[in-house]
């Protein structure tokens, strides 16, 4: 459009770069999962990683936060602000992260990388109940969400039950060997269970996160503090779960915490504080259509340096949740702005139906 052309150039470089780095960032996300399943292998405690990733990522990015968004600091800090930063280091750094752990550690990276893929069709619930977006039956792209939500669905119970150990004695789940004496298809159920609820607890993550930077646009600063709270949250709740704060094992040595400080405190975190700017920029829903590039690269990374496999019903499992989440994203993509919201363009509901 003539109007447009001005600003056309900035506006094709950001969307190649907010592609190329979203491209980028599940790569990254996808070596870290099969990371950590590497060190929970040898023995590591799920609420240790999440402490020493946490302060690593806080420790790194404050400063940055500080440089460049002091300025848009709220000259006093409301009590509203404080709640939302408690709810998201809470939810997105302490719970989310132990149940994705302790799924991780019963199923295989793959699988804990497709997961996610509910996200979108959850949050369309979300937004529905909180009356963030208009719920018309007779509306095909609200049939159309309704359908991809259930197809996603479906997708995660096949992923769960039509793969367990035994099912898999020709194809290791664990790290270069057989699953151990203890596993039973009763752990990778309960597996799939802690990262399905690890899933709701991100999609009402997401949901927060959204309405915190639509009154406080700061992500660098959003992210360090939450990540630095999470982290002393971790701590204590280790602390008092076991009565001591370390590793869990005396295998995890001084250049395995380095990787964790490299890999999940400064690459992820950096790859949290793209995805959030990302968020203010496109929204959550633009945000997942990457989500299946993790899985891919976890599956070959598991593949390749594990001998990871996974089931043929499992991977259709994932190929159905691949389905309903473009399904999900199709029809948002469709509708228009007017029809999405019951009320008023509110800050929380344009961040997260973007």
């Amino acid at each position: 459009m003539p109007g447009q052309e001005g600003g056309g150039g900035g506006g094709i470089l950001e969307n190649v770069l907010i592609v190329g780095g979203l491209l980028l960032v599940q790569c990254v996300l996808a070596g870290y999962v099969v990371f950590v399943n590497h060190l929970l292998g040898l023995g590591a405690d799920p609420l240790a990683v999440i402490v020493v990733a946490g302060a690593a990522l806080a420790a790194f990015f404050l400063p940055f936060a500080v440089a460049l968004e002091r300025k848009k600091w709220p000259s006093k800090i409301s009590a509203t602000l404080v709640a939302q930063f408690v709810l998201i280091a809470l939810g997105g750094t302490t719970v989310f992260q132990e149940l994705m752990l302790m799924g991780i550690k019963k199923t295989t990276p793959a699988v804990a990388s497709a997961m996610p893929n509910l996200g979108p069709g959850i949050v369309f619930i979300i937004a529905v109940c909180f009356r963030l977006e208009r719920f018309d039956k007779a509306c095909r792209y609200t049939q159309a969400k309704i359908l991809g939500t259930l197809v996603c669905l479906a997708g995660a119970m096949a992923m769960s039950f039509l793969q367990s150990p035994s099912s898999s004695a020709s194809a290791p789940i664990a790290a270069g060997s057989e699953l151990p004496a203890g596993s039973s298809y009763y752990d990778w159920i309960l597996g799939c269970s802690f990262l399905f609820a690890a899933v709701v607890v991100f999609s009402l993550y997401t949901v927060l996160l959204a309405a915190t930077l639509g009154s406080f646009p700061a992500p660098l600063t959003t992210c360090a503090v939450t990540s630095a709270m999470g982290a002393v949250f971790t701590a204590i709740l280790r602390f008092v779960a076991e009565g001591k704060v370390d590793m869990g094992s005396p295998e995890i040595g001084a250049t395995l915490i380095a990787g964790i400080v490299i890999l999940g405190g400064v690459l992820a975190g950096a790859c949290i504080v793209f995805q959030t700017w990302c968020l203010g920029k496109k929204g959550p829903l633009f945000v997942s259509v990457f989500g299946p590039v993790q899985t891919v690269c976890s599956g070959i990374l598991s593949a390749a340096l594990f001998g990871q496999t996974v089931s043929l019903g499992s991977l259709a499992g994932i190929v159905l949740m691949f389905s309903g989440l473009y399904v999900v994203l199709w029809a948002k993509s469709k509708e228009r702005p007017g029809d999405r919201l019951e009320r008023g363009d509110t800050d929380v509901a344009k961040a997260l139906l973007s």
